[in-house]
């Protein structure tokens, strides 16, 4: 396949991939085993691929079922718990949940007895504060998950940039033009660290815009949810955990490092030097 093929045929997967997928979708309740959250699964399937997913600071797990949702349409199993959502979370728990939820979804018969997941397609996904916490959570596990979604990890205690430092696992972490220079932004910094792990710059999304609906960080003046960026994570999810979990070669691309997709080219995180927290305080100060 010529190169010109090859980038057609990739963006004619990522479009299709910012649409909801062929499967309709059942939802379910964690609170079956003990804790507290929401699974997506297709209406049928057995040996599925699965992912427990991280919410950001003071997000709820609602304000993501619309892309559970989604991935479940493309037959990835999709779960999420809904703890540590006050305002002083622990990190540390939420990783230990993420761990929890794969092993609930992996070790039980879902929907009516007819859907499992098959125990050697897991990955861990988050988006800010719950990014970082899906690195804690591959770090942690005995039994390492096949991947790793990080969508635009935000800086917390301890710091995620330590486990990262040890982790082989593979990842594809997101940020934006703008979060370089953002106080709370560390996907740089974990990239540096985290060698497995491909960074790409989502041109037009908002890091805040993936949580549906209003979010109360809104009241504290953060930026609200934007369908945009949500229809660009979701096909970049979808088309990475559908490679690195379902092992589906056609959406190889989507976990190339050489490859510039649609809206989301790969960056070299040592490509300028490092952001100083004096110059991002700088930079605050002047907007």
């Amino acid at each position: 396949m010529g190169y010109g093929q090859r980038v057609a045929r990739t963006k004619k997967l990522y479009a299709a991939l910012t649409r909801r997928g062929p499967h309709r979708v059942m939802r379910g309740d964690l609170a079956f085993a003990g804790l507290p959250g929401v699974v997506y699964t297709p209406a049928a399937g057995r040996s599925l691929p699965a992912v427990a997913f991280a919410h950001d600071w003071i997000t709820p797990t609602r304000r993501y079922h619309g892309t559970l949702e989604h991935l479940a349409s493309w037959g990835i199993v999709a779960a999420a718990p809904n703890t540590e959502t006050g305002l002083a979370p622990s990190v540390l728990n939420l990783a230990y949940d993420l761990g929890t939820t794969l092993d609930i979804i992996a070790g039980v018969r879902l929907g009516t007895g007819d859907i499992s997941v098959h125990p050697a397609k897991l990955g861990v996904a988050g988006h800010g504060f719950g990014a970082s916490a899906a690195v804690f959570a591959a770090a942690g596990m005995a039994v390492k998950p096949k991947a790793v979604f990080a969508a635009y990890p935000t800086i917390t205690r301890p710091s995620a940039e330590q486990p990262a430092a040890t982790l082989k696992v593979p990842g594809l972490t997101l940020t934006t033009p703008g979060d370089a220079m953002a106080l709370s932004s560390n996907a740089v910094e974990l990239s540096r660290v985290w060698k497995a792990t491909t960074l790409r710059t989502t041109l037009k999304a908002q890091s805040a815009g993936l949580a549906e609906g209003r979010r109360l960080a809104q009241a504290v003046g953060l930026p609200g949810p934007d369908r945009g960026s949500q229809k660009t994570v979701r096909a970049l999810l979808t088309g990475y955990l559908l490679f690195m979990l379902a092992g589906d070669k056609e959406y190889k691309d989507f976990a190339d490092p050489e490859v510039d997709l649609p809206k989301a080219p790969a960056l070299d995180p040592f490509a300028e030097d490092p952001v100083k927290l004096q110059d991002k305080v700088a930079a605050l100060l002047k907007t």
